[in-house]
């Protein structure tokens, strides 16, 4: 195996265009009123909530690089697809309102909630994306396979109006549809490094980065970037959605791709991932008491709002692990807090619901 050193990997990084869209770095605050409430260990969050981008969050990372490739394929429509709520939508959106470029959103109700104009669908109604809502399967996070149906047709569509369609895989994570490249999971090991240089700046030794895991390509990413540069972090994704398997597998597959993309010498294998699924509930984008908990405890605690279908699920798991004697008191363990917070809004009432009981 060949460990690269940070300039190494940079170089291989910039090899990819990107636009510049978002203000980095973004802040990496130690969490002392958590750390102090909850008996250690030493708690850090890593704010990609304060991308810029719409609310910010996560994908904002992934889709300056993806929003380049849109363009240098002469994309004058982008299509993707996700839930009725989700955040990677409403920033793909915006990102492709700023480039001149209309959006297709398919969105679909994979949890109840109802199909108001709230939350991030209020926003995605703002930015005038043409929005299609369909049913599909409760509590399941829909890969390319489950929707290619579907946006054949669209494809189709807009190709007869005389328009080029750039499809973008769900959170920008599998390669796939117009996605030649594990673009997401490249942003994600060149946040790893940003994570890195800010943890040197403090004089900080990181032993574990915990994250809510869907689309699995931050957690690839990351992945790729502690074992590229030798850094024994430990990086543990909390799945949102699937069992820890399927998520394993799936990371190590676009953990593979980046590998190769890169053309790192190193290996990775669905053994070296790490995935909790005891945090899912009863599925995908369904709260319980347990996040509302979390998302009052945090707020209370550090002024943070959490989202209740991610970094709540995160948090939930990162609480009870603590509890469960799974970290040591000195260890440094960096939350990372991939955005979604409008999601909170169409949540309302769900949300007030467990808090009062």
């Amino acid at each position: 195996m060949a460990v690269l050193s940070i300039p190494e990997i940079k170089k291989k990084i910039h090899t990819f265009p990107k636009k510049n869209l978002i203000p980095l770095p973004t802040p990496l605050q130690r969490l002392e009123n958590l750390s102090q409430a909850l008996g250690g260990p030493n708690i850090y969050i890593k704010r990609d909530d304060l991308t810029g981008l719409a609310f910010g969050g996560n994908k904002s990372r992934k889709l300056e690089f993806i929003i380049q490739d849109a363009l240098d394929k002469n994309a004058d429509v982008i299509i993707t697809w996700a839930a009725v709520q989700s955040n990677w939508c409403l920033q793909t959106a915006a990102v492709a309102r700023k480039f001149g470029i209309k959006p297709i959103l398919l969105l679909f109700k994979t949890y109840e909630l109802p199909e108001e104009y709230d939350g991030n669908l209020l926003l995605d109604f703002i930015l005038d994306a043409d929005v299609r809502i369909r049913e599909a399967e409760a509590g399941k996070v829909l890969r390319l396979d489950d929707v290619r149906g579907i946006i054949e047709e669209v494809e189709n569509e807009v190709k007869e109006k005389g328009n080029t369609s750039y499809v973008a895989p769900i959170g920008g994570s599998m390669v796939g549809g117009s996605m030649e490249k594990p673009l997401g999971a490249i942003s994600y090991v060149n946040a790893f490094i940003e994570i890195l240089e800010q943890a040197e700046e403090q004089d900080l030794n990181i032993n574990t980065i915990l994250h809510a895991t869907g689309s699995c390509s931050t957690q690839a990413g990351l992945a790729v970037g502690a074992k590229a540069l030798g850094k024994d972090v430990h990086i543990l994704g909390i799945s949102v959605s699937d069992d820890k398997e399927s998520v394993k597998e799936e990371v190590a597959t676009i953990a593979q791709d980046t590998v190769q993309a890169m053309d790192l010498k190193i290996s990775v294998k669905k053994e070296d991932m790490v995935v909790f699924d005891e945090y899912i509930g009863e599925g995908y984008g369904v709260m319980n008491k347990d996040v509302a908990d979390a998302l009052r405890f945090v707020s209370n605690q550090e002024g943070i709002f959490l989202d209740p279908v991610y970094t709540g699920k995160a948090m939930t798991a990162l609480i009870d692990l603590i509890k469960k004697g799974f970290f040591k008191k000195e260890d440094n363990v960096i939350f990372l807090h991939t955005g979604g917070t409008p999601a909170l809004f169409p949540n309302k009432f769900n949300l007030v619901d467990f808090l009062k009981k």
